[in-house]
C-alpha cells in the first residue's frame, strides 16, 4: 500500500509540474486554457477560476492542459442538436448547456440549426420546440458550455487559440513542459546537496570509514588527507579510489596521509576487501556547492539519457534499458524502501527522465510538436492540417506499440 502511494505522489507531482509549464506560459502568450486537468478518464472534480476550469479525473495516469483551438466547437454542436442556452440582461447567451447531467435553471430549450463559437460567435435555432421561427442569438466572447460529461469549460473564440499565437510563443509553450521537469529536478538536487550534502570528489580529503572496514581495523582516521596511495601522489577522491583498485590482488594498499588538523606525513598500509578499502569522500554542506550540484546532476543524467536513447538510433538499444508503468512502480518500490530522501532523489531522476522522453521529436510529443514549430518556422507557412494529422497518427502509433513492447518486457523482467 505504501508503495502504491509513493507511487501515485511521485507520478502526480511530476505531471502537474510538466502540465504547469505548459500551462502558466500558455497564460502569458494570451492562449486560452479552457481545462487544467490531472489524470485522465471520468471527471472526480471540477472548478472554475479566471477562464480555466481545473479538473481531477480518475485515472492517475497523465494529465494535459487543453488549450483553446484544440478541438473545433462548430464540429462538436451539430445541426439538430438539442441543447439549453442562459442569457444575460442583454440577451446575449452567458452559457450553453449540451449534457443531460445538468439542467439549467431559467435556460431556453433550442433545437440548434447552426451554432459558431469561434469566428461570428452565434447561435441560431428554433426556441421551447416553436419551428415556426428562427432565432439568432449572440454569444458571449466568455460564454461557458457544458459539455456531454458535465464540465464546464468557456468557449474558444478565434482571437485566442493557441494556432493563432506567434510562433515563438507557440514554441516556448511547447517545451515549457519539459524545461518545467528539468528545473523540477535541479531544485530537489539543489535541496538534497544542502541537507544531506554534496561528495568532494576533487580533493584528496577523505570523509568517514566504514566501520569495520580494512581502513577502520588498520587505524586511518577520517577526515584524513591521503597523499599519495602505493606511491603515486594523487589529488582527488577519484584518484585515490583508482589507485586502490590498481592494487594487484592480495597485495596491501600502500598510503600516506596527514590526520586532520596535523602536518605530520604518516605510513600505513591496508589489507583490502574486495578490492575496496572503506572510506567514503568528504562531505560539504556548502550552500555555493549544492547549486553547481543541482545543474550538475540534472546535466549528467540528461546526458546518460540521450546517450541511451541514440543507441536507439545506431542499433545498440536494449529493451532492458527503458522502463514503462511497471518498470516505474517497481523501481518507486525499492527507491521508498531506502526511506523519504531516497524517494525524492528518484523523483527528481524521474523528472529527467520525463523532461528528456517529452523532447524526443515524435508528435504526440512535445519535442515533435517543437519540431513542428520549427518546419513552420522554416518554410513560413504551417502544415496542412491533413498532413499533420496524419504525422501525429504515426507517431501516436509508434509511442503506443513502443509502449506495449516496453511494458511487457517489464512484466518479463519481474519473472
Amino acid at each position: 500500500m505504501a508503495t502504491i502511494i509513493a507511487f501515485i505522489v511521485v507520478f502526480f507531482v511530476l505531471v502537474l509540474v510538466h502540465e504547469f509549464g505548459h500551462f502558466i506560459f500558455a497564460k502569458r502568450s494570451g492562449i486560452l486554457v479552457r481545462e487544467f486537468s490531472i489524470g485522465m478518464g471520468p471527471k472526480l472534480i471540477a472548478t472554475r477560476r479566471n477562464h480555466t476550469t481545473y479538473t481531477l479525473r480518475l485515472l492517475p495516469l497523465g494529465g494535459y492542459v487543453r488549450m483553446a483551438g484544440w478541438q473545433d466547437e462548430d464540429d462538436e454542436i451539430k445541426p439538430g442538436t438539442q441543447l439549453a442556452i442562459e442569457l444575460n440582461s442583454a440577451g446575449v447567451v452567458t452559457r450553453i448547456n449540451t449534457s443531460d447531467k445538468t439542467t439549467l435553471q431559467g435556460g431556453i430549450p433550442v433545437q440548434v440549426g447552426k451554432v459558431d463559437l469561434t469566428h461570428d460567435l452565434v447561435i441560431e435555432g428554433y426556441a421551447n420546440g416553436n419551428e415556426d421561427e428562427l432565432q439568432h442569438w449572440a454569444v458571449d466572447h466568455d460564454a461557458t458550455i457544458i459539455e456531454p460529461d458535465g464540465t464546464e469549460v468557456i468557449i474558444a473564440p478565434e482571437d485566442v487559440q493557441f494556432q493563432n499565437a506567434s510562433i515563438w510563443k507557440r514554441l516556448l509553450v511547447n517545451f515549457a513542459g519539459p524545461m518545467n521537469n528539468f528545473i523540477l529536478a535541479i531544485l530537489v538536487f539543489i535541496g538534497v546537496g544542502a541537507v544531506a550534502g554534496v561528495q568532494q570528489l576533487d580533493t584528496n580529503q577523505i570523509g568517514q570509514i566504514v566501520q569495520a572496514s580494512p581502513a577502520a581495523k588498520a587505524g586511518l582516521p577520517a577526515n584524513a588527507t591521503i597523499i599519495s596511495v602505493n606511491g603515486k601522489q594523487v589529488a582527488s577522491f577519484t584518484a585515490i579510489a583508482n589507485q586502490v583498485g590498481k592494487t594487484a590482488k592480495g597485495d596491501a594498499v600502500r598510503l600516506r596521509y596527514r590526520a586532520p588538523g596535523s602536518q605530520a606525513v604518516k605510513s600505513l598500509a591496508i589489507q583490502p576487501k574486495s578490492g575496496t578499502i572503506g572510506i567514503y569522500p568528504s562531505i560539504t554542506h556548502n550552500f555555493g556547492t549544492a547549486v553547481a550540484y543541482g545543474f550538475s546532476e540534472t546535466w549528467s543524467i540528461a546526458t546518460r539519457i540521450f546517450h541511451v536513447l541514440g543507441q536507439m538510433v545506431t542499433g545498440h538499444f536494449s529493451l532492458n534499458k527503458l522502463a514503462g508503468p511497471v518498470g516505474i512502480y517497481t523501481m518507486t518500490s525499492q527507491a521508498a524502501s531506502g526511506g523519504v530522501m531516497s524517494l525524492v532523489v528518484f523523483a527528481a531522476y524521474l523528472s529527467v527522465n520525463l523532461g528528456v522522453m517529452n523532447l524526443i521529436p515524435i508528435p504526440v510529443l512535445d519535442g515533435g510538436k517543437i519540431l513542428l514549430n520549427l518546419i513552420e518556422l522554416i518554410r513560413r507557412k504551417p502544415l496542412s492540417q491533413e498532413k499533420e494529422g496524419l504525422v501525429t497518427l504515426i507517431g501516436a502509433g509508434a509511442m503506443v506499440l513502443l509502449m506495449i513492447a516496453v511494458t511487457i518486457n517489464d512484466i518479463m523482467r519481474q519473472f
